[in-house]
């Protein structure tokens, strides 16, 4: 098979735009084999924009059609699992779209039947993990550039959302249609980024905000201390309502520190003598230098990584290297089973502020699947009024 032929299960603005590079010739190796949504307005769309593709309302139906060899789900985050299984199920090829569920049981389904099809592929849209500015950062990490990690930081505030985005569909912002607000829409991508390059905490005290300054069900506001079992510790910061927004992570060292910012620069600066060490021998003199800003100059040495992302790049990398997996084996960047990780994660940020105190990680997945049940229902009682 050197030619994949993708269905795209949900043509709203991710489908549409994965649509578009597939027609345009820009994936190699992939083709369009069929496209699917309950939406008739779509059917009309691709009709007169994809003549020449199969259209389906029903995606069991695309399934079974002969007419895929692989799938994508950019679908609700509740239906990811349960479209994914369907797939793999009938031997189809499956590329989940992210979050990979909404909480870790669900999620754990959906690796646990991928795993007894080992032929098939499965891999989850985690684009950021093809960004050259993240894999730089976690080379450096991987390599020991900056020593053993002793604290992260991350504050990512540069998703603005206005009522109006939120009042736009009723699913939108909801317990029962999203399972979240900006942990499981927004900032996903930061959360796989932030335990695939620093490892995952093992406990996660949180103070969250539902509906702080949007008038929705779900959270806007979110701050997370995380401990990483080793000393080492972390804070992650997110929300929808700063306009002017921030996006600067910080990885700190015993050898040196690194600094991301905007997405767009790393500053590295490396000790010359690992913190400890110089802390035991480094001269009264010395420190008195540093106290008053005079040096010693040579302590550290700088460097400065500048990077242009262009959009789109990152999503048509992971098409492509998921074609590539299928056709000759090319180790996958984000392997579906890669998609809890940032599930738990998001899970017990949530649980910590339900629960006021820190959780442990992995998380009582039934006690997470209680308390947002209990969340949906209380949405049901009393829905937000828009």
């Amino acid at each position: 098979m050197k030619t994949i032929r993708l269905g795209i299960i949900g043509i709203g603005a991710q489908g549409g735009t994965y649509a578009g590079f597939i027609a345009e010739g820009k994936v190699k190796n992939m083709v369009l084999g069929a496209i699917c949504d309950i939406d008739p307005a779509k059917k009309e769309m691709c009709a007169e924009k994809y003549p020449d593709v199969p259209f389906y309302d029903n995606y069991i139906e695309m399934l079974e059609s002969g007419n895929v060899d692989a799938v994508v789900t950019t679908v609700p985050h509740y239906l990811h699992p349960e479209i994914g299984i369907a797939a793999l199920l009938r031997d189809i090829h499956a590329l989940v779209e992210k979050p990979a569920g909404v909480y870790t049981k669900q999620v754990k389904e959906l690796n646990e039947f991928a795993a007894s099809k080992p032929e098939l592929t499965f891999g989850i849209f985690f684009n950021q993990r093809t960004n050259p500015l993240y894999q730089k950062v976690k080379e450096l990490i991987d390599n020991g550039e900056i020593g053993t990690i002793r604290r992260t930081n991350w504050i990512i505030t540069t998703w603005w959302r206005p009522q109006g985005y939120y009042d736009q569909s009723a699913w939108r912002a909801t317990w029962s249609g999203e399972g979240g607000g900006v942990l499981v829409n927004q900032a996903p991508h930061q959360i796989d980024l932030l335990q695939w390059i620093c490892g995952m905490p093992k406990k996660v005290y949180s103070n969250v905000k539902y509906g702080f300054q949007r008038n929705i069900a779900v959270e806007d506001e979110v701050t997370t201390l995380l401990d990483y079992g080793n000393g080492a510790t972390g804070v992650f910061i997110t929300c929808t309502h700063d306009i002017l927004g921030t996006d600067r992570f910080e990885i700190l060292g015993n050898k040196g520190k690194i600094v991301v910012d905007d997405s767009k620069k790393i500053t590295i600066k490396r000790l010359k003598t690992p913190e400890s060490e110089m802390s035991a021998t480094i001269s009264w003199a010395d420190v008195m230098k540093i106290f008053t800003g005079q040096g010693p100059e040579d302590i550290y040495s700088e460097e400065v990584l500048e990077f242009n992302s262009v959009w789109g790049a990152q999503h048509i990398s992971v098409l492509e290297n998921f074609a590539a997996n299928i056709v000759d084996g090319t180790p996958l960047i984000a392997p579906g089973s890669d998609g809890i990780k940032g599930v738990a994660l998001a899970n017990a940020i949530h649980l910590s502020s339900w629960l006021g105190k820190e959780v442990e990680l992995p998380i009582d997945e039934e006690l997470y699947l209680a308390e947002l049940n209990k969340k949906i229902e209380e949405e049901k009682k009393n829905p937000i009024k828009k």
